[in-house]
């Protein structure tokens, strides 16, 4: 267990290490959850603009072709 206790304190310089690790598996996380939740927004905005270019075609009357 003294092992175990001597890796956990790094020497001296686990009040540096530790909370470095713990920044950068924020930072690692942070790069892989914000292009999924972004991706998701960008459909949703992609799926309202499609339905409601959809209903003004519905709504929009047939042009009748111009007589020469």
């Amino acid at each position: 267990m003294n092992a175990l206790q001597h890796f956990l304190a790094m020497g001296g310089y686990a009040a540096y290490v530790w909370p470095a690790y713990a920044l950068f598996f924020v930072v690692l996380i942070a790069d892989t959850v914000a292009p999924r939740l972004r991706r998701h927004q960008v459909l949703r905005e992609l799926r309202a603009r499609l339905a409601r270019q959809s209903v003004r075609q519905e709504r929009k009357p047939p042009s009748t072709p111009a007589s020469p």
